[in-house]
């Protein structure tokens, strides 16, 4: 079940069984799926949460009969509130905050009530708190507003909503969303049980996700090192790999770590077989080869210089140019800046299989396209919270900017293609060409090996 603000998926079917948040239950039953905001707290709600998580939804390219929010029954809500004081099943407590947050944990009774209960859920559940601050839809019409606990059994119960997917850290909470709806006399919902899905080196709380978005640690709700699935589609995965993974994993009740490894594998099979292959050559490492025999004149080609071979290409050694054919290297030079610089001459009917160096190497050509290679990384350093303050394991160097050249035919790509650099991994292309001085931005997509850290 979500908490205040976040959506959760509803179907809607009469007596059908229906459900929250399991999409294909709406279709099997017939059913409406609707997506509802339980805005019931002011201060933690904004247009700025609805919008995104509507374009996440719009992402996973979930259709929805309409979009409802809990502060639309606020009225009735209100209206109930005020019988069920009459009734003796609620009162008004004026107790300060603090005194009664304490008397609910030591278990002591309210001087306001005379009733207890062994479960502390139902001991003294608040249903509404007194918040002057303006609500982002309704402005300032109230000045109380009611608790999620509250409110949704209510809205659950009219919504036509049969079975409701609850998170297991409500389970102490499921009672007193039976009590509220037997106190106001509403049709019982059925509860199902199940564990959140909880992600290494990741934080999921809408709180703490909002301030790497107000302190600028993160280029907003999108950011590539994001768990929002903007973000996660942004930085190359695709939504029918995040199916299958959400698949695999079933409706569990134990608690679950999941590592990203998975995802990223399931995602590198969908994608390997259908994106298109470029070149690229990063830009601190190349290499100059110049031919000095070839197609009627001399003309220059650019390699990388691979750190495992930077030192180990030798005067006369045969190296195999990828997809082209084999070169014999003649000479070997620096120049000024220490960059090294060859000299060879084409030998094609040279064999491949003899060849200990595979180059790979783009011409030396106006046509080339500047690129801009970006990597993540995890935005805390440790696996799982643990009680600490995740402001104590942020990670100060989250991602990494790569120059490099790549070729001609790299002018087409459009933002979203996904497309695999050559002995360098999968990309998805965030900005496509412009122009020759902006360079073209390609984010690096995880292949299911790497698991922290930069790896290019």
């Amino acid at each position: 079940m979500s908490v205040n603000g976040d959506v959760s998926e509803k179907g809607k079917a009469g007596n059908r069984p229906t459900f929250e948040v399991d999409l294909p239950e709406a279709e099997v039953g017939k059913g409406q799926l609707i997506v509802r905001f339980d805005d019931t707290n002011p201060a933690k709600e904004s247009n700025e949460f609805v919008d995104n998580l509507l374009k996440d939804i719009e992402t996973l390219g979930i259709k929805y009969e309409t979009v409802t929010y809990t502060s639309d029954y606020f009225p009735q809500l209100i209206e109930m509130a005020e019988n069920l004081i009459c009734q003796g099943k609620a009162y008004v407590d004026d107790t300060p905050c603090e005194e009664m947050q304490k008397e609910r944990m030591d278990a002591i009774e309210s001087e306001c009530r005379n009733n207890n209960d062994p479960n502390k859920s139902l001991r003294d559940p608040v249903y509404y708190r007194c918040n002057p601050m303006p609500h982002h839809r309704i402005g300032s019409k109230y000045k109380i507003y009611p608790t999620y606990d509250f409110a949704c059994p209510f809205v659950d119960s009219i919504e036509g909503i049969t079975h409701a997917l609850r998170s297991s850290e409500y389970h102490d909470r499921n009672p007193q969303y039976q009590r509220v709806q037997e106190d106001m006399g509403l049709r019982k919902v059925h509860i199902y049980e199940f564990s959140r899905l909880n992600m290494v080196y990741t934080v999921l709380s809408k709180r703490k996700l909002l301030w790497f978005v107000q302190n600028k640690k993160v280029n907003g709700w999108d950011d590539p090192r994001f768990p929002t699935v903007q973000g996660i589609v942004r930085r190359g995965l695709k939504v029918e790999a995040l199916i299958q993974f959400i698949l695999e994993q079933g409706v569990s009740k134990n608690l679950n770590l999941m590592e990203w490894d998975k995802l990223w594998t399931i995602n590198k099979k969908i994608i390997d077989p259908v994106c298109p292959r470029h070149i690229a050559v990063i830009e601190e490492r190349r290499v100059l080869l110049t031919l000095t025999n070839g197609p009627e004149k001399s003309f220059v080609r650019i390699i990388p210089r691979h750190k495992k071979y930077e030192e180990s290409i030798k005067v006369d050694e045969e190296v195999t140019l990828m997809d082209w054919g084999n070169a014999i290297v003649k000479g070997i030079e620096k120049d000024e800046d220490g960059n090294l610089k060859l000299i060879g001459v084409l030998n094609l009917e040279g064999s491949f299989k003899m060849t200990k160096l595979k180059l790979t190497w783009l011409p030396q050509i106006d046509e080339l396209h500047k690129l801009s290679l970006m990597e993540f990384n995890y935005l805390i350093t440790k696996k799982k919270l643990e009680g600490e303050d995740f402001l104590d394991v942020l990670n100060a160097c989250t991602e990494k900017q790569t120059a490099a050249l790549g070729d001609c035919n790299m002018r087409n790509l459009k933002r979203g293609d996904i497309l695999q650099l050559e002995r360098k991994g999968y990309f998805r292309c965030d900005v496509p060409y412009i122009r020759p001085s902006k360079p073209i931005v390609l984010f690096a997509i995880p292949d299911g090996r790497q698991h922290t850290g930069f790896n290019r």
